[in-house]
């Protein structure tokens, strides 16, 4: 690998941009990190030996700034926030105006054009823009995430899984898998440039199936609560949630209950040479959360 070729990581202090660091770390070259603010994650990858660079992805002048000297830049813009349309005007312009070589973006699986989720629906119009910028560019489209599991303490506070997703089937994959993907897109990007990946885990479950291996790799009884749609917007508020991260996760509960996030493919294996990680796998590395 040329050493000399240096990377853009957004969402650097993320679960999924500190696997593609670790990912690139080992493939040789030389990495920037955008962080939101400094602070012992971004301490950590500062010893590591990364560049470390503060700044907003909202902001055209740090994304100009953030984009010298660089090869290839991961995208991803946070889910919770507004604003993902001119951010993506700005990488486009910034990474032109820079000479960067290729973009992989974070995109969801439920993007496409008659979305319901305010979010889902700006992602694909974020994808349309950048298919137009001239640029390689190579879009993921991950299902549900592993972490799913463990974005609330529910498991282990009271031993069940609190979410709205009814009997809705999907194959969770895990934010350490999504970094090999894209480490591998990023450094190797002309054979992918154009594509779409929908991205998955090795194999569908609904909740409750979760919840039964969840049961057995524990050792204790878990349950899922599968609470309405309705119920979860009247609670997501008291957790700290806005509206905008509210409707879109209502919308995509409603998507994921309608089917839109099943399936499973061999993209993982295809691109990494190692197959994804399974659900009893990630909850045995994950063991110290649950309990």
């Amino acid at each position: 690998m040329d050493s000399q070729k240096k990377f853009l990581v957004t969402g650097a202090t993320g679960n999924t941009g500190g696997y593609v660091i670790r990912e690139l770390l080992k493939k040789g070259v030389q990495i920037r990190a955008l962080v939101h603010k400094i602070d012992e994650r971004s301490k950590k990858l500062e010893d590591q030996g990364i560049e470390i660079l503060q700044g907003e992805l909202g902001d055209f002048n740090t994304l100009s700034e953030a984009l010298k000297g660089i090869t290839g830049v991961y995208f991803v813009y946070p889910i919770q926030q507004t604003g993902i349309l001119a951010a993506t005007a700005y990488l486009i312009q910034a990474a032109r105006e820079q000479g960067v070589n290729n973009i992989v973006n974070m995109s969801q699986k439920s993007a496409r054009r008659e979305a319901k989720s305010h979010a889902a629906q700006d992602h694909w119009i974020s994808e349309r823009m950048l298919d137009l910028s001239g640029l390689k560019v190579t879009h993921i489209r991950p299902t549900f995430f592993a972490e799913w599991l463990m974005y609330f303490n529910t498991v282990k506070t009271g031993n069940k899984i609190v979410l709205p997703f009814g009997e809705g089937r999907y194959a969770p994959i895990a934010t350490e898998d999504q970094g090999r993907v894209i480490a591998e897109l990023l450094v190797n990007p002309d054979a992918h440039a154009g594509k779409i990946y929908p991205l998955y885990g090795p194999k569908e479950y609904n909740l409750y199936e979760t919840a039964e291996i969840l049961s057995q790799v524990l050792g204790r009884n878990i349950t899922y609560d599968a609470i309405s749609i309705e119920t979860y917007q009247e609670e997501a508020p008291k957790m700290g949630f806005g509206p905008h991260f509210i409707q879109h996760i209502s919308s995509v509960a409603q998507d994921c209950r309608d089917g839109v996030f099943a399936g499973t493919n061999t993209v993982v294996k295809d691109i990494t040479g190692q197959e994804p990680m399974g659900i009893v796998e990630f909850i045995e590395k994950h063991r110290a959360f649950f309990e």
